[in-house]
């Protein structure tokens, strides 16, 4: 009896939470606490986003295309890094500190010399992905690469394995929970970086749109599109989760274990 209320309070409990968030906003808004052209009220939130649906989805089209361009390759570089800095070290030395740096430049200021070098198109906003998602998925790799147990490696090299064959049967495995870690957050800003280099030039997508409702003050329009922008970034999560399940069986026996026997 315990189990069960404790898995139904895990799965209502961010509902409820979700709820109480709307109904504080609904007051606000319907005894005017705040403006109406300051915050528009969760109805209206919600009219607009049924009446824009069609469009948004549109400019989603456009937005998802550059999101996943970018971190298709940005887990590609991610790879090749962190897998040849756990390689080399002196690779390591040299690119871990850049690697860092990279994340204390702000996203918003490379995008406008970004779409200076490369026009209007696709590549800039593809390339702020790549700079925006690669680092979490590198990083996590590289831990799960240097986590792994040194008995396993040795054990692997006592039984005559070489390089490919530890990387492949124990370094690589060992490195998977950390990789879709990363992934999980990087799926969430990947979509985040394409909207913020579509606001600073492109013709199309949801950055583009929100620059749009924004200039004509259509408050709820532009609310409408943080949401959708948020659902979308939701179900990328979710999938990865959902890849990570059927990438790695034995951790959701491990999981289903651990909860038993709590």
């Amino acid at each position: 009896m315990t189990k069960k209320l404790q898995s139904i309070t895990n799965k209502t409990a961010p509902i409820i939470a979700v709820g109480i968030i709307l109904l504080i906003w609904y007051v606000c808004c319907d005894n005017e606490v705040v403006p109406a052209y300051m915050l528009p009220s969760p109805t209206d939130v919600f009219m607009a986003f049924a009446d824009n649906f069609t469009v948004m989805m549109q400019q989603a089209a456009v937005t998802l295309q550059e999101a996943c361009y970018g971190l298709l390759i940005g887990i590609a570089l991610a790879f090749i890094i962190a897998t040849l800095m756990d390689r080399f070290s002196f690779l390591y030395k040299a690119l871990y500190p850049i690697l860092v740096i990279t994340q204390t430049i702000p996203t918003i200021a490379i995008a406008p010399l970004l779409v200076l070098w490369m026009g209007f198109g696709m590549a800039p906003k593809i390339t702020l992905v790549v700079l925006t998602t690669f680092f979490p998925i590198s990083i996590g790799l590289l831990n799960g690469y240097r986590s792994v147990d040194e008995d396993a490696v040795n054990l692997m090299r006592a039984m005559g394995a070489n390089r490919f064959q530890i990387f492949r049967y124990v370094k690589l495995p060992n490195a998977t929970g950390a990789f879709f870690s990363g992934l999980r957050i990087s799926a969430s800003y990947a979509v985040v970086g394409a909207v913020i280099s579509e606001w600073l030039g492109g013709f199309e997508g949801l950055g583009v749109y929100m620059t749009r409702v924004k200039k004509a003050y259509a408050f709820d329009k532009m609310f409408a599109v943080i949401v959708f922008i948020s659902i979308i970034s939701l179900c990328l999560m979710a999938l990865v989760s959902l890849l990570e399940k059927v990438s790695m069986p034995w951790e959701n026996k491990n999981n289903r274990r651990n909860e038993n026997e709590v």
